[in-house]
């Protein structure tokens, strides 16, 4: 698998990348751009598996993944974070400051400096209380975090709920359909949306009523 970029316009796509530091990209995986520095961050969860394999990936405990940082003004590709056990969910800071990338067998959320003081360095942002998939910034510097499952990746619990933190990584709100009626297995959570890359469903509406309540409407394919 390649790293590949459409432009604005369509057309074919362009091969950006195929290999870094020797090593082929095997599993591309989730990507941010940071425009004022036109570089692009993104995984490659694992140097063994492909997308097809996505489930040896998660249980074969190999730590190959990697996030990596692609310049579009040089071409050129680095690794920022390496053995990571199948990095999934990937996100840039507002101010790009930092890039984050949820490990999900471990239910770390480890991030890389891109700037300031502690450039260049990496540290846990956050312990989750799931198996993340993809992880979403918002407008006020915050982030969504998709939980797969709860208690194993293949839980019997069907529950979901998605995860907003804050910069230091202090939970600010979790909402969780704890009746299992209309969210499981979560994969995207964006405001107002929320969807699910196994089961076939989309949350297109999420509202709270008061503190204790929850609206969902929910799209069945």
């Amino acid at each position: 698998m390649y790293f590949w970029i459409l432009g604005p316009k369509g057309g074919l796509a362009e091969k950006v990348a195929d290999e870094v530091d020797g090593k082929k990209i095997m599993f591309a995986n989730q990507m941010d751009t940071d425009e004022e520095e036109d570089a692009i961050y993104f995984n490659d969860s694992s140097d063994t598996y492909h997308f097809g394999d996505v489930f040896y990936a998660f249980l074969c405990g190999e730590k190959t993944g990697r996030a990596i940082r692609y310049d579009k003004k040089t071409k050129k590709a680095k690794v920022v974070m390496d053995h990571l056990h199948f990095p999934n969910g990937l996100a840039l800071s507002k101010d790009g400051s930092f890039v984050l990338s949820c490990e999900v067998p471990t239910q770390f959320v480890h991030r890389y400096w891109a700037k300031g003081p502690k450039a260049g360095t990496r540290d846990i942002f956050a312990k989750l209380p799931g198996y993340a998939d993809n992880i979403r910034r918002t407008e006020t510097w915050d982030f969504w975090v998709a939980l797969h499952s709860k208690k194993t990746p293949f839980s019997r619990r069907k529950a979901a709920c998605r995860r907003r933190e804050t910069m230091p990584g202090e939970v600010l709100e979790i909402l969780e359909d704890s009746e299992r009626k209309n969210m499981k297995f979560v994969s995207e959570v964006q405001e107002r949306y929320v969807s699910s890359g196994l089961a076939v469903w989309v949350c297109v509406s999420a509202f709270r009523l008061d503190s204790r309540s929850l609206v969902i409407s929910t799209i069945s394919f």
